[in-house]
């Protein structure tokens, strides 16, 4: 079975799998990934910064919850982000960054958590209808539509720049170093 119901931390992508299974297993752990580094922390631990940047652990779990929306949902679909997202105030820029006052670190990664859940339907939905080469509804200005295969990695893209910011914060919180967490692996 190609697609992953749940992230499971510290899951690797198969290691002579297809290239479906290759692709979504890379970003399955990379969905992983982030949720180690922003998991087991405290409300000041999610909202902390490093240096002058205002990125919190807290605010790249809501970030990457609605690219999640966005790129499966929007871009792939042509649907309206899903829920919670499709009532969000677009207009205002930074709302999907900041970590609001009713935000705990378990609402938090629970709505992480529902949207790769979406996600990782919407993904399967896609390939099953037309593989990876499958067209998605995110067209150029030449009308170029993209395909699943390009929505994909560029997800990958999206959570390899927001898990090294994820690493650096999380090292200034308390110390936790590491590629992979630590124990046995999936």
């Amino acid at each position: 079975m190609p697609y992953m119901t749940e992230i499971n931390i510290g899951q690797e992508p198969p290691l002579a799998g297809t290239e479906v299974e290759a692709l979504i297993g890379s970003l399955d752990r990379m969905r992983g990934y982030l949720l180690w580094k922003c998991g087991g922390l405290d409300a000041a631990g999610i909202r902390a910064t490093l240096g002058p940047s205002t990125i919190t652990l807290g605010g790249l779990l809501k970030h990457l919850a609605v690219v999640e929306a966005i790129t499966f949902s929007f871009k792939m679909h042509g649907r309206a982000p899903f829920a919670p997202f499709d009532t969000a105030d677009w207009d205002d820029e930074g709302w999907h960054w900041r970590v609001e006052d009713d935000d705990t670190p378990e609402s938090l990664e629970a709505l992480f958590q529902e949207s790769v859940a979406k996600g990782q339907a919407l993904v399967a939905e896609a390939i099953a209808d037309g593989g990876l080469g499958g067209l998605t509804e995110a067209a150029n200005d030449e009308g170029e539509h993209a395909n699943v295969r390009r929505m994909v990695l560029d997800m990958i893209e999206e959570y390899g720049r927001h898990v090294g910011h994820a690493d650096l914060i999380r090292e200034s919180v308390d110390g936790l170093v590491g590629e992979d967490p630590p124990g046995e692996r999936p």
